[in-house]
């Protein structure tokens, strides 16, 4: 059978990031799509592509888990932005209920384009709920750095710092993306299973064409779980799948482009059911 994920995060109206970034993945990943909403971005174009960020009410929040589940549990799940501790909370309770495996938690604490981080409790409630449930966590560099508690993270030494310090908050295991933060010539992630890093380098692209990488690469992980591949697998994977996603980016409007999510399989047939 199919194997059936779900996305609970934020709507990306420009159609990018977000629920839309993951379900394309999803699909092409070969596995079926489901999502929650927990917030709806919208971007004005009169006001210079400024974010508005829309919470969804929680009760209805609750109402789309209460039907994606009526068929019990799914194979693998993640998570971005959550919007409300209301969610998280109900997030946390259908995880337990349903005693989920496979849970990709992209601690989402920002949108790009806008440097308004989430509420303080809102991360806190995130660190405390979902963390420790987590089959492996996504931060991006700022993430990691707020997580760890360390702040900026400019060198290799200090994500391996980070990631000791965000698995102690209870993830079986982290993955930190660089990207062109690392201010390296290469595109460079580090997975940590409490025992052994990796680093997984790549070519770093440069293009601005890049948005909806961090929630494509969250995706790709949480379809690679579903299939049955092994946490590191599932990561090497993603890697290659958001390079190409990258590469191949799309300009969509005069304000920013995106990364092309089928640009993998249609360079490759490389995408197998394990």
């Amino acid at each position: 059978m199919i194997k059936k994920v779900l996305t609970i995060a934020g709507s990306d109206s420009s159609g990018g990031a977000g629920i839309q970034a993951d379900l394309k993945t999803f699909e092409e990943y070969g596995t079926f799509g489901f999502s929650a909403l927990t917030s709806i971005v919208t971007m004005d174009p009169d006001e210079g592509w400024s974010h508005l960020v829309t919470p969804i009410e929680p009760d209805l929040v609750e109402k789309q888990l209460k039907t994606i589940f009526a068929g019990g549990a799914l194979d693998a799940m993640k998570t971005g932005m959550l919007g409300t501790i209301e969610a998280i909370e109900i997030t946390r309770t259908y995880i337990d209920k349903f005693a989920m495996d496979n849970i990709v938690i992209d601690p989402v604490m920002a949108c790009k384009g806008t440097s308004e981080l989430l509420q303080p409790e809102n991360v806190a409630a995130m660190t405390r709920l979902l963390l420790p449930k987590a089959t492996v966590t996504t931060p991006n560099l700022v993430e990691a750095g707020i997580l760890s508690g360390m702040g900026d993270l400019t060198s290799i030494d200090q994500m391996k710092e980070a990631a000791k310090k965000i698995l102690d908050l209870g993830p079986k295991n982290v993955v930190i993306k660089g990207g062109h933060r690392l201010k390296t010539d290469k595109a460079v992630d580090l997975f940590y299973d409490g025992t052994d890093f990796t680093i997984f380098e790549s070519e770093l692209f440069s293009t601005d064409y890049n948005h909806g990488a961090g929630c494509t690469f969250a995706a790709a992980v949480t379809a690679g779980l579903a299939k049955g591949y092994s946490v590191v697998e599932a990561v090497a994977l993603a890697k290659k799948f958001v390079a190409a996603a990258i590469k191949n980016g799309q300009k969509i409007n005069p304000f920013l482009g995106h990364v092309w999510h089928g640009a993998y399989n249609h360079a490759s047939d490389r995408m197998t059911e394990n």
